[in-house]
């Protein structure tokens, strides 16, 4: 824990803030807005889209898996080219005009091997945005990261609002427009990327000035925070390859379909806007457990009570802990481990090792507990990877105010 009070940490916070530069705050939200709203678009309707494609449960694993596969050598790739220019925002703008872009294939009638290609292009580009935009927001709220959740949430917003609306739009109109659908929104995305910029301290960086990243990774506070992130990302496999088809196969329509999907991002929303209270209040470990007991609880209840709408609305209200509460305590922890410069490569690493390994795994094991058991099992196992999670947090991880900087 840290050895100042959080009122003393608070009073620091808003001593800097006071003085620092005014955060472009509108501008970062509309990138975030766009950004999760396509994804609220792919991530809730995509298996649909790919089952009526022909494409059965087997198939299905290995081409969502190809969002995690990418998202390993995306961010780091992306991240890589772009810190070696003399203007890495440009590289922010390419990937995110190439992934609209790369959706215009999937309005063709492709077969499997046509979608895994397809597949594997559009993720990647649209994978590897994602963690540039991160360091780029952190690079204006240095010493202010606990505002990082007021600016994110309108990502949450992004997303629920489409989730919902497609939700209706699919009870009367075939899933297979969905491409189609999406390409406003990735309109939307590059528009906001040429509003944006780094920070000041960021912008004009020397892309021949060394980086030492090792020392920062070696430590064992990140290694364990690294592995947390891994096994997290593997217990929401099942929820993200085939929660819609879970849902469908027990009788739910596609407008109930999207109501689920909508109430978790809903109370996402309003952890996100009361994160700045709640780190000031509480430290990100204690944060990082709390959120990974909601994921253990959640995981049951999904695999235990799939037809009771009562109990699975419950288990989707946990997704303020176990996605808002978690995901914003990693981003308190990565701008602590990784400062300044490494920002860039702190998310690449996270999106690469966490989101992409463990978004591959958890699908992989997704799909085979799926063959054997059905969702039942899937979300059974999903709970043992979260108390997996919880266990080493519990141990391993360290506050990163108090771990401070090597």
């Amino acid at each position: 824990m840290s050895g100042d009070s959080p009122a003393t940490h608070s009073a620091v916070t808003n001593m800097s803030t006071a003085t620092a530069v005014p955060i472009p705050a509108a501008r970062l939200s509309s990138f975030y807005f766009a950004y999760y709203a396509a994804l609220g678009a792919f991530t809730p309707y995509w298996s649909l889209y790919l089952k009526q494609h022909g494409q059965d449960a087997a198939a299905i694993s290995v081409l969502m898996a190809l969002w995690y596969a990418t998202r390993i050598i995306a961010p780091s790739t992306w991240q890589a080219i772009a810190s070696r220019s003399s203007r890495p925002i440009l590289w922010l703008r390419i990937g995110c005009a190439l992934a609209g872009f790369s959706l215009l294939p999937f309005l063709l009638p492709l077969q499997f091997d046509g979608l895994f290609v397809a597949m594997c292009v559009f993720c990647f580009l649209y994978n590897a945005v994602m963690p540039q935009f991160e360091a780029l927001t952190l690079s204006h709220l240095t010493g202010r990261t606990e505002q990082y959740g007021r600016i994110r949430v309108w990502g949450s917003i992004g997303f629920i609002a489409v989730v919902a609306l497609f939700g209706v739009i699919f009870d009367y109109l075939s899933v297979v427009w969905l491409p189609l659908l999406m390409l406003p929104l990735f309109a939307v995305l590059v528009w906001s990327s040429l509003r944006n910029d780094y920070g000041a301290a960021l912008r004009n960086i020397d892309p021949s000035e060394p980086v030492d990243l090792w020392r920062h990774v070696k430590r064992r506070e990140v290694i364990a925070f690294f592995v947390v992130c891994l096994l997290t990302q593997i217990s929401f496999g099942p929820m993200y390859t085939f929660f819609s088809l879970y849902l469908e196969q027990h009788g739910y329509r596609a407008s109930t379909l999207g109501l689920f999907w909508a109430i978790g991002v809903a109370v996402e929303i309003a952890v996100f806007f009361a994160s700045a209270r709640l780190f000031t209040r509480w430290s990100t470990r204690v944060m990082l457990l709390v959120a990974l007991g909601s994921a253990i609880v959640r995981w049951l209840i999904t695999a235990l009570f799939p037809t009771n709408i009562l109990m699975m609305t419950l288990a989707q209200l946990t997704h303020a802990l176990n996605f808002a509460a978690f995901f914003a305590a990693c981003m308190q922890c990565l701008a602590r481990y990784f400062p300044g410069r490494l920002g860039g490569h702190g998310q690449g690493i996270f999106y690469g090792f966490s989101s992409g390994l463990g978004g591959v795994l958890g699908a992989l094991v997704a799909g085979q507990a799926w063959r054997i058991g059905g969702g039942e099992l899937a979300f059974g196992i999903a709970a043992g990877f979260a108390t997996l999670a919880c266990l080493v947090a519990y141990v391993w991880v360290r506050d990163p105010i108090q771990a401070g900087q090597p």
